[in-house]
């Protein structure tokens, strides 16, 4: 239990730092914290942080831009409501221009490596 709570505290570090008006996905993540096939942990550890200090759950999306967590917050299109209110525009559960609002910590943030 230990190595996931130390896992999910390096996903929320991550998730902080994804930057108003964009996104990421689970994967994206995962892959940048060299645990390429836990993108599903990934989503648990967003899935947990509802009651945390501020961690931006909302900017955390699947790989093809879909809401896929969106079941996760209280009211019914929180999520969308919350992407919208930043200028990402989402229609039937999925992002709009992906391209131009994906953010890859891979390639933002430096690495350890």
């Amino acid at each position: 239990m230990q190595d996931n709570q130390n896992f999910f505290q390096k996903v929320y570090e991550v998730a902080r730092q994804i930057p108003y008006g964009r996104v990421t996905s689970y994967g994206s993540i995962a892959k940048y914290l060299g645990a390429a096939r836990s993108a599903r942990m990934v989503g648990w550890a967003m899935n947990a942080s509802h009651n945390m200090e501020y961690i931006p759950a909302h900017r955390v999306v699947n790989k093809a831009g879909l809401l896929t967590g969106k079941h996760h917050f209280e009211g019914t299109n929180l999520m969308q409501q919350l992407l919208e209110s930043e200028g990402v525009k989402v229609i039937d559960n999925q992002i709009q221009n992906l391209e131009s609002h994906f953010w890859d910590p891979f390639k933002e943030l430096e690495t350890d490596g």
